[in-house]
């Protein structure tokens, strides 16, 4: 919780780096660009997050 996360598509406001605000068996995260929040399976986040930025 509070990690963020690189992505490797971009949001469309441009930003690729997300804070994790959620696990279980659905990912809740936060775009640091412009704050909208994104609820992905577990299997969709593993498959299209690049690298995790700090912990």
């Amino acid at each position: 919780l509070g990690d963020l996360v690189e992505m490797k598509k971009q949001h469309p406001c441009g930003s690729k780096e997300f804070e994790v605000i959620r696990l279980g068996a659905d990912i809740k995260i936060k775009c640091t660009g412009c704050g909208r929040i994104i609820m992905l399976p577990r299997s969709k986040f593993q498959k299209e997050a690049k690298k995790i930025v700090n912990l």
